[in-house]
């Protein structure tokens, strides 16, 4: 019997994307035939082999309203003229051409929304664009059946603002053990030195990492930080680095594969994650590389956010910022390195990762693929 089909659409370009790239593995359990959709930009890396199809949209526009507006077009005609027995919409920069699309063809749509979309800081500051974006998501989000998000407290949000059922699905890592963990020689990272490590492909405004640069004024040629991802800050961060004469401590590296990027996250020796409490999108959070830290085996420092609080506060994995402050910042990562309970919390990682593995939490994805309504 031939395999259904399924489509699945993200607005960015593949690389680097884990939660999407475990959406796909599921699919293919569930005997689906994928096709993935993002778009490819200028400077985009080749992909990796994939066990699925991948389909990637040039553009004349990278960014800006007429970016969103041409993606949005070529989606619609891609889903179109497609065949597909099932649509996954990842985000609300996609939903439009895939609603209107399952109508069009009468076929089912599962929407994931990896964040409260309209409450990111991008759109607080332009209130017009916010508008548009909250009048497409009021009008079909509470139309939809089949909705996911990344946690309980937005499942929670979305179900009370919508009377929509969200089930929530958490972006954690399988569990497993790496037998060749490559040596920071190898991997041309700084011998006998306090590794401290941001990862993420969303660093960006209010996220903390203007302060985590800053801080590093404070600490000694002992202590080096590693940034690896891309986000709208990067290139200001680099700047913040000459200005505060600290090349030496500071460390840039591009968005790599994630099996990649985990040899980097395990020669680290702490994982910071500090997202500001600046809006209701950050409050809720619960970054993917909370879990990749801890599936890496290093401790955390991290600020005081709600879901993050309860992993860490749970497990006994870091401590926590109380401000962001680049003074204060570098004394919790004294701290944390310097504490008698840090092998305790590197510890305790292991725990952490066995219980919240990605063998557990897809069985949700699973039964949700799998429901025939």
């Amino acid at each position: 019997m031939q395999n259904k089909k399924v489509i699945v659409s993200v607005i960015n370009d593949l690389v680097t994307d884990q939660r999407v790239a475990r959406t796909c593995s599921v699919l293919l359990e569930c005997n689906y035939d994928v096709l993935l959709v993002g778009r490819i930009k200028s400077d985009s890396k080749p992909l990796e082999q994939r066990a699925y199809q991948c389909k990637r949209i040039k553009l004349f526009f990278e960014q800006g309203v007429l970016f969103y507006a041409f993606f949005n077009l070529r989606l619609f005609f891609v889903l179109l003229f497609t065949k597909a027995d099932l649509l996954f919409a990842n985000d609300l920069d996609t939903l439009l051409p895939n609603y209107l699309v399952s109508k069009i063809k009468g076929i089912r749509l599962i929407y994931d929304s990896h964040e409260i979309f309209c409450e990111v800081p991008e759109l607080q500051a332009n209130p017009s664009k916010k508008r548009i974006w909250e009048k497409l998501e009021k009008w079909i989000v509470p139309q939809l059946k089949h909705c996911i998000t990344v946690n309980e407290s937005i499942a929670n949000y979305f179900t009370s603002k919508y009377k929509t059922p969200f089930i929530f699905i958490r972006n954690i890592p399988n569990y497993q053990n790496v037998e060749v963990v490559k040596s920071r020689e190898e991997l041309n990272l700084p011998l006998n030195k306090h590794l401290v490590i941001l990862q993420g492909a969303g660093i960006n405004v209010q996220r903390g990492a203007e302060e985590l640069v800053e801080a590093f004024q404070f600490l000694d040629d002992s202590f080096v930080l590693l940034i690896i991802g891309g986000g709208d800050v990067i290139e200001q961060l680099k700047q913040n680095v000459n200005n505060f004469k600290i090349a030496n401590k500071v460390i840039f590296i591009d968005k790599i594969p994630a099996s990649e990027l985990r040899q980097y996250t395990m020669n680290a020796n702490l994982g910071v994650t500090i997202d500001k409490d600046s809006n209701m999108n950050y409050h809720f959070s619960l970054p993917n590389k909370v879990f990749d830290y801890t599936h890496a085996g290093i401790p955390i420092l991290a600020s005081k956010l709600p879901e993050i609080e309860n992993i860490i506060n749970k497990y006994k994995i870091g401590i926590f910022i109380d401000a962001h402050n680049p003074q204060h910042i570098a004394n919790k990562i004294n701290e944390i390195i310097n504490a008698p309970d840090y092998p305790n919390y590197k510890t305790n990682t292991k725990l952490a990762s066995l219980e919240n593995n990605w063998l557990n939490e897809k069985q949700k994805l699973i039964k949700l693929i799998n429901d025939p309504h």
